[in-house]
């Protein structure tokens, strides 16, 4: 348990590798692996930021307005051509991007209780079953978790007082690209800011070069958002159907609308009720009805939330038992393993806050 983050990422890198090119193979695409594919190719065959008109039709699906970093990203990697499976070339790339997250997890642990704990964190991180068979699939998530912890070390620096100016301008541009990948990042700003302001040695203008800089990452993107969409969508216009499929009283709290054919069947009786709406005309419609319902029953929705929060630490919701036994296993397990050292380390480090 002695290597370094740097040998614990190789090791990473290798297991990666092996799932992705030897084991998940031929495997059918999701719908969202195949938006983002069809997105990517469009982009790099200067079609733009829309759907080819040769891609099949998504079914009972929706295809809304996506954030532009991912398909940015698998844009650059040259894939010009439909698909069936998830190329190889992602493959390699995301499994090279999961290793840089193994690395920057073993030097943020290092940083926070020295090289040891960084050795085992880049350890965990490297044989952590997710993570190393997420790169195998076409979604955003490693891309947007090794950008989210490549802001968090910059954040650190700055927070103590190794780096100014520049690294907070940097820190908060990965922030706004983190932002472009996937739009849940713009709820982490205002905790960097308030973190920031009130460090003591120029933290104000720290703060506000961060949010500055993540604020004009984003800023063409919602100005191109404006002039295709007649209205203001920040990001993405997938919000509003995540916000009333999320908050709906057949929601369980957990899972996607695969794992709940009730509440699948109540989104496409919606938009039977507002026929000839684009799905980003839609978009605004889901939040209203959605808030209706919060504000007719907080208590309901205080329960749900609840729901939510047990199922973000106890993973045994429909998402994982839709799978096969093996999905639940390599998640379910491995999670709960973790489970008590993250609830000690999190105890431990509570007076470290701020």
């Amino acid at each position: 348990m002695n290597r370094s983050p740097i040998a614990w990422a190789a090791v990473g890198l290798a297991l990666r590798l092996v799932f992705a090119l030897f084991y998940w193979t031929g495997e059918p695409l999701s719908h969202d692996e195949r938006e983002y594919l069809a997105l990517a190719r469009s982009v790099a065959t200067g079609g733009g930021f829309t759907y080819p008109g040769d891609e099949p039709s998504p079914g009972t699906a929706q295809r809304f307005g996506r954030a532009p970093g991912y398909p940015a990203f698998l844009a650059a990697l040259r894939v010009l051509e439909p698909q069936t499976t998830a190329p190889v070339r992602v493959k390699v790339a995301q499994s090279l991007v999961g290793a840089a997250g193994v690395w920057l997890i073993g030097v943020i642990a290092a940083r926070a209780a020295g090289p040891r704990a960084g050795a085992i964190a880049a350890a965990i991180a490297a044989l952590y079953p997710p993570l190393v068979w997420m790169p195998a699939y076409v979604l955003s998530e490693t891309v947007y978790s090794t950008i989210a912890l490549a802001a968090a070390l910059l954040l650190d620096r700055v927070a103590d007082g190794e780096a100014h100016s520049r690294t907070a301008v940097a820190a908060g541009a990965l922030i706004g690209i983190g932002i472009l990948v996937r739009p849940a990042m713009v709820l982490f700003l205002p905790f960097v800011f308030a973190w920031l302001a009130r460090r003591k040695n120029r933290g104000l203008k720290l703060a506000t070069l961060v949010m500055a800089a993540a604020l004009a990452c984003v800023l063409p993107w919602t100005l191109r958002n404006a002039r295709v969409y007649h209205r203001l969508v920040f990001v993405a216009s997938e919000g509003g159907v995540t916000f009333w499929t999320g908050n709906h009283p057949l929601s369980r709290g957990e899972g996607d609308l695969a794992a709940n054919v009730a509440l699948k069947r109540a989104e496409l009786e919606f938009r039977d009720a507002h026929p000839g709406l684009t799905a980003e005309q839609l978009e605004p419609l889901y939040y209203r009805d959605a808030w209706r319902r919060i504000a007719a029953d907080p208590l309901w929705w205080l329960g749900l939330l609840a729901r939510k929060a047990f199922y973000t630490v106890v993973p045994i919701g429909p998402s994982y038992t839709l799978h096969s036994a093996k999905y639940f296993a390599a998640s379910a397990i491995s999670y709960g393993l973790l489970l008590p050292f993250a609830i000690a380390g999190a105890w431990a480090g509570r007076w470290r806050c701020g």
